[in-house]
């Protein structure tokens, strides 16, 4: 919602575009009435007579600093109160009661421009009070016209900093965190004075580095691109009980100072955090033209220049007549950190990534075509994605391309295994068993061929697995396999690894024992019962010391609760013996009374 600043006069209404919803309470309009229709609003006894339809479909929320022309009515015709007459809309806070209760429940079903007649029972007009020209418990009519509105969002939802909406922005994204804003503000006192502005630019910082005042990024988060808003800020959003000193340019800010903040946010660029361990950002500075994502195993086409942090060209590719850099992401052609940012690129999109020594070129000393990078450098790379051809998905292949194209995969998984990359490796199994999953059709022929090739996929990948000590993942593929080969050593194997690593020792000689069964020689299977036994041992000595000790401290605990209940016992006996000592000689001093 937005402040229309538009003609009282309906007739000069011209169609606008639907607007966004802006977060806040949201008050559930009445359903849609045709021009000349009425009808009771919410079993109120409020009634609305739609007169003239308005624009678009939001309507104000409570908060909301609304304007309209209204004439207030008696049944008999008879004008008691006419905006038109003093030829002044109104403006007012919906749901506050600051004017006739029921028209709140009334404007909050009105869209922008909209004239409507309203039916005011007493209980929600002047009740039995009335007022000049309205007699006591008097049913009235208002015909309102809204005009226009201004969004009102409490930000903190504790009144610290509320925001007016003066000019809705474009598009429905809102900066976050580590986003870089382009703002413009000023800042004035109670009194008027300035005492805070940006120059006609504006000024750019990135949000999570703060701005000005504690509300400022709060307010920002809120905003789109384009919005204009006013800010009431107050103190423990602003300067707190310090306020801030004067310095060339602004005066002071005294302690504990409201602040009025007119604010715009013009741009910001997108900063992503694409490896999620803040080691490769991407700032968007131009965004893509498309919704589609290069993503893991496309072709790409980018041009690209790659700099260290003080400037220092080191490679640039696509300029000046030379031909752009191509690579398939996902297969180590370029630094990790390239790679990953890449694989996040959409066609036509431009982009500003920062680049850790850990997905660069680490920690050693490397020539490129311009410069050597030194040890432990960050890379800054400005990346323009210019095409990507996407890998076939399997839904558009045939089912022997499916099996062909697994294989492949697969194969691909057994030399990254072989040079230690388990990780990778553990992918291209699993994108090889999603060319081949169950859910696909495969014809008599195939369905030996798919079922190995989908149980070797399972096995490699929980090998993947146990070098990763993903001893979960292990299990669970492992799992998949015994479902359709019960019998299969390699799995049982690898999955009683697995138990043993999750100290499930039970289970680990469940699956040795089976394993055993199926190949009584298997020198590997034996070497690891062997060594399950030992791990059996060690256990139950732990378990042993365990209960002894259990047990001790049980021992000295009764030990002591047996000596405590004597030592008790021992009192009371005492005691009970002074009772009857000083009862004797209670006795023997009332007998010697009697015989004096």
């Amino acid at each position: 919602m937005v402040v229309v600043n538009r003609a009282s006069d309906v007739s000069q209404l011209g169609d606008v575009d639907d607007l966004d919803e802006e977060p806040g309470e949201v008050i559930e309009s009445a359903p849609t009435l045709r021009v000349g229709q009425e009808r009771e609003l919410n079993n109120s006894g409020l009634k609305k007579r739609l007169l003239h339809k308005g624009i678009g479909w939001e309507t104000p929320d409570s908060g909301d600093e609304v304007t309209v022309h209204y004439v207030g009515s008696l049944l008999d015709g008879g004008a008691f109160d006419s905006t038109r007459d003093r030829n002044e809309p109104s403006t007012f806070t919906l749901g506050r009661g600051e004017f006739v209760g029921g028209l709140d429940q009334g404007i909050a079903t009105m869209t922008e421009g909209e004239i409507a007649l309203f039916t005011v029972p007493p209980h929600l007009g002047y009740g039995e009070a009335g007022r000049q020209g309205v007699p006591p418990n008097s049913v009235v009519q208002f015909e309102v016209q809204l005009i226009s509105w201004i969004t009102v969002v409490d930000v903190c939802k504790d009144g610290g900093i509320v925001k007016k909406i003066m000019e809705k922005g474009n598009k429905n994204a809102q900066p976050g965190d580590l986003d870089e804003v382009l703002v413009k503000y000023k800042v004035k006192l109670d009194d008027g004075s300035v005492v805070a502005q940006t120059s006609e630019k504006g000024i750019e910082f990135y949000m999570k580095d703060g701005q000005l005042c504690p509300a400022l990024p709060k307010a920002i988060k809120t905003m789109k691109r384009g919005e204009k808003v006013k800010l009431i800020v107050q103190p423990q959003y602003a300067f707190g009980e310090v306020g801030r000193d004067a310095d060339n340019e602004f005066g002071l800010i005294p302690p504990s100072s409201v602040l009025s903040i007119d604010l715009e946010l013009v741009s910001f660029k997108p900063v992503i955090d694409v490896t999620g361990d803040s080691k490769v950002f991407k700032k968007i500075l131009v965004e893509g033209a498309d919704t589609i994502a290069a993503s893991e195993g496309a072709t790409v086409t980018v041009r690209y220049t790659a700099k260290l942090e003080d400037g220092t060209i080191l490679e640039k590719k696509g300029f000046d007549g030379e031909d752009p850099l191509q690579f398939v992401t996902d297969e180590e052609q370029v630094i990790s950190g390239l790679d990953h940012a890449v694989a996040t690129m959409m066609k036509g999109e431009q982009s500003i990534v920062t680049i850790h020594p850990e997905y660069g070129y680490g920690s050693i000393e490397v020539k490129q075509d311009i410069s050597i990078v030194p040890p432990n450098s960050n890379i800054i790379c400005e990346v323009e994605m210019l095409d990507f051809v996407k890998e076939k998905a399997s839904w558009e292949m045939s089912e022997q391309e499916k099996i062909e194209t697994a294989g492949r995969k697969k194969e691909e998984g057994n030399l990254l295994f072989k040079s230690g990359k388990y990780q990778r490796a553990g992918k291209k199994y699993d994108k090889a068993v999603d060319y081949i999953s169950e859910d696909g059709y495969f014809g008599d022929g195939d369905h030996k061929v798919v079922k190995a090739l989908r149980v070797s996929c399972w096995l490699n990948g929980a090998a993947c697995c146990l070098k990763l000590n993903n001893f979960n993942g292990a299990i669970e593929l492992c799992s998949k396999v015994l479902d359709i080969e019960f019998h299969n050593v390699k799995a049982l194997y690898r999955r009683a690894q697995a138990y043993m690593e999750t100290a499930d020792l039970v289970l680990a000689e469940l699956d040795i024992k089976k394993a055993l069964e199926v190949e009584p020689q298997n020198r590997e299977v034996k070497l690891m019962q062997k060594n399950l036994k030992q791990l059996q041992g060690e256990s139950n000595k732990r378990d042993a010391t365990l209960y002894t000790n259990m047990f001790a401290h049980m021992r000295n605990d009764f030990s002591i609760a047996t000596k405590k209940l004597k030592v008790e016992k021992a009192e009371d006996k005492k005691g009970d013996a002074e009772v009857v000592a000083a009862e004797m000689g209670k006795v023997a001093v009332s007998s010697d009374s009697n015989g004096c």
